[in-house]
């Protein structure tokens, strides 16, 4: 079996555990929260305003919430087994139905904030590389870690300010035009940017001081003709490989951001689903983020096997 069979194979069977790993606590998580979901499903359906005991009982009855947890967990379980999620307890609507209209947004949305922080991070730390122990060096360094430390929500409504109300140049949410895509798109790729500014500054260090690129200078190559014929794939695989651990952190993002923006993605309607007490939607859009994070994964694998051929032969 080849080594990317094996790797696909692992993350497939990760992919399993994931789905019912995640719809088991987030159904056992739901029904452990205060409070009355009939109530609160109601609420999703009729406004809180119009809610009456009578009205929470036709729902209770409506989607058998009247039944055991452990019935209910069990036919999520058949329906899962089917390819099925459901249906949405406030809309009536399939969630497979839901969640395409809902992913499509949410990828476009990481998408964009991948490609903003590659242009940023990268070019960053191969310049701090280069200027190793200088001025520019240590603004990179600083400049990251503060990136790194503020959390994601802060730097949205620092740039809603910069850019929305004291320079009335972009909107401060929506998703119907281009403009109000820049704003949550750099609220998420300012985090990643820095993240992978640190890692690809020392990628690109190690690599400019490894002995092929030193054989290279003295046999007459300029430094970067050295650097890119012998340690430019060697520089590329921790930069590869810790895209997948920026993808924790644009998953965790993309919750905050999306209720920030009012961007209408899987983290939306994630927030909308706990506060209605919408167990179908929850599991739903859990087990997509938990599925979407293993599918990335693998992606990085790939990569990084195409980039090293010492892990194919391996």
């Amino acid at each position: 079996m080849g080594r990317l069979t094996m790797t696909v194979s692992r993350r497939v069977i990760q992919a399993l555990l994931v789905a019912v790993v995640v719809g088991v606590l987030c159904f056992l998580m739901s029904e452990t929260l205060p409070g009355d979901q009939a109530f609160r499903v109601a609420a999703g359906r009729y406004g809180i305003d119009l809610v009456s005991v009578q009205a929470a009982e036709t729902v209770r009855l409506d989607l058998g919430l009247d039944r055991p947890w452990w019935q209910r967990l069990a036919a999520w379980g058949g329906d899962l087994a089917r390819g099925n999620l459901g249906l949405s307890l406030v809309s009536g609507e399939p969630v497979l139905d839901e969640l395409a209209h809902q992913l499509g947004h949410s990828l476009l949305l990481a998408v964009l904030a991948l490609g903003l922080s590659m242009l940023i991070g990268p070019p960053l730390g191969v310049l701090m590389a280069w200027r190793a122990g200088g001025a520019v060096d240590l603004a990179g360094l600083l400049l990251a870690a503060a990136l790194r430390a503020a959390p994601s929500f802060a730097l949205g409504i620092l740039l809603m300010l910069c850019f929305s109300v004291w320079l009335p140049l972009l909107p401060t949410a929506g998703s119907g035009e281009p403009l109000g895509w820049i704003l949550p798109a750099g609220a998420l790729a300012l985090g990643l940017a820095a993240m992978s500014s640190r890692v690809t500054r020392d990628a690109a260090l190690a690599a400019m001081r490894a002995p092929p690129v030193f054989f290279g200078v003295t046999r007459g190559f300029s430094l970067w003709q050295a650097v890119q014929h012998h340690a430019l794939r060697n520089a590329l695989v921790p930069v590869v490989t810790y895209l997948g651990v920026q993808l924790v952190v644009l998953v965790e993002g993309v919750v905050v951001i999306e209720s920030l923006f009012a961007w209408p993605g899987i983290g939306h309607a994630l927030v909308h689903a706990v506060v209605a007490r919408d167990i179908p939607m929850i599991q739903g859009t859990a087990l997509v983020m938990g599925l979407l994070f293993v599918g990335l994964n693998m992606v990085v694998d790939a990569l990084c096997l195409a980039i090293d051929p010492r892990g194919r032969a391996s």
